[in-house]
C-alpha cells in the first residue's frame, strides 16, 4: 500500500511537472535592464512588455541600475538589452566630441558599439531627451524671450540652477556660456529633483532642464530654443547585445514599431503620469504600447 502511495504521489508530481511546462514559455530567458530614472525605467518597461508580447522569451528584469552599471552589465552578458541615449554613449563610452545632428550622432555609435562592443542599436524610438534651459513663462513673455540667444542681455541678473556635476561636464555650463555669451549673476548645483521646486520659488531664474522631463506639464515654463546647436543629440533607442540578437533575431522584429514612435511632447506626458501623477510605471508602459499602436 505504501508502495502504491508513494507510486502515486510521483506520478501527480511528474504529471504537474508537465502540466507546468506545457504552460509557460518555451522561450530561452532574456534580460532586460533599466536605469534609475522614470523615462529610463520606462522605456526599459516598454521594451520588457513587447518582447513579451511578441515573442515566446521569458523576459526577466533588472532595474534601477546606475548608467555605467548598465552598460558594463550588457557588455559582460549580466542583461542583454537596455534603452540607451546617443549623446551620452559618444561622450561617455566612446569618448568622441557631442554632435548635434541626430543623424549623424546616430550612425556613428550604430557603427562603432558594433566595431568595439559587440553591441547593436537598434530603430530609435524618435524622441530627443537632451538639455535645455527654462525660465518661468511669465518673464519669457514679458521681455520676448524665446531662444538662448535671447537670454544673454539679461543674465547679469540672473541665477543658473543645474544638477550636481552639470558645471564640469564638456556639454555643460562653461562652454555653453562661452557660445551664447553667457555671464549669470551665480549658479546653484542641486539633486535633479529639486530643480522645478527651485525655479517655481525664485531661488533660481534660469533652470538646466531635459526635454521630455515630465514636471514640464506641472510648471509654467518656457523651454528656450537652442538656437546655436549646442546641446547634443541625445536619441533613445534599445541597445541589445549581438550574440543575443543572433540567437533570437526576434527581438529585432518585435521592436520594430518602436522606429519614431514618440516626440518629446509624447515622453513629457507619459513621464508625467509616473511623477505627476504617480501611475505605476508598468501601467504607463501598458497605456503608451496601447496609444501608439504597438
Amino acid at each position: 500500500m505504501m508502495k502504491l502511495k508513494g507510486f502515486l504521489i510521483t506520478v501527480m508530481i511528474l504529471s504537474a511537472s508537465l502540466l507546468w511546462s506545457g504552460c509557460g514559455k518555451s522561450g530561452d530567458t532574456v534580460v532586460v535592464g533599466g536605469k534609475n530614472y522614470t523615462e529610463a525605467l520606462l522605456t526599459s518597461e516598454i521594451i520588457a512588455q513587447l518582447l513579451e508580447k511578441n515573442t515566446d522569451l521569458n523576459i526577466e528584469r533588472k532595474n534601477n541600475l546606475a548608467a555605467a552599471v548598465a552598460f558594463e552589465g550588457v557588455r559582460s552578458g549580466e542583461i542583454d538589452i537596455f534603452p540607451d541615449y546617443t549623446g551620452g554613449a559618444l561622450i561617455h563610452y566612446l569618448k568622441l566630441d557631442p554632435i548635434s545632428d541626430p543623424v549623424e550622432a546616430y550612425n556613428v555609435v550604430k557603427e562603432e558599439y558594433e566595431k568595439q562592443f559587440d553591441l547593436i542599436w537598434l530603430e530609435s524610438f524618435g524622441f530627443n531627451n537632451t538639455y535645455a534651459n527654462a525660465i518661468r513663462t511669465d518673464f519669457a513673455e514679458a521681455n520676448n524671450i524665446k531662444t538662448n540667444s535671447d537670454l544673454a542681455a539679461f543674465t547679469k541678473d540672473l541665477v543658473y540652477g543645474a544638477e550636481h556635476g552639470y558645471l564640469d561636464r564638456e556639454d555643460g555650463y562653461y562652454p555653453m556660456c562661452e557660445l551664447y555669451g553667457y555671464d549669470f549673476k551665480d549658479t546653484l548645483q542641486m539633486d535633479v529633483s529639486i530643480i522645478y521646486q527651485s525655479i517655481n520659488q525664485g531661488s533660481i531664474d534660469v533652470a538646466n532642464v531635459y526635454t521630455t522631463d515630465g514636471l514640464l506639464y506641472e510648471y509654467d515654463l518656457t523651454v528656450l530654443e537652442d538656437d546655436k546647436q549646442f546641446f547634443p543629440s541625445y536619441y533613445c533607442a534599445p541597445v541589445v547585445r549581438k550574440d543575443t540578437l543572433e540567437k533570437h533575431p526576434e527581438i529585432e522584429e518585435a521592436l520594430k514599431g518602436l522606429k519614431d514612435c514618440a516626440t518629446e511632447e509624447d515622453m513629457i506626458k507619459y513621464n508625467y503620469m509616473v511623477d505627476g501623477q504617480k501611475m505605476s510605471i508598468e501601467d504607463v508602459a501598458k497605456q503608451f504600447i496601447e496609444d501608439k499602436g504597438l
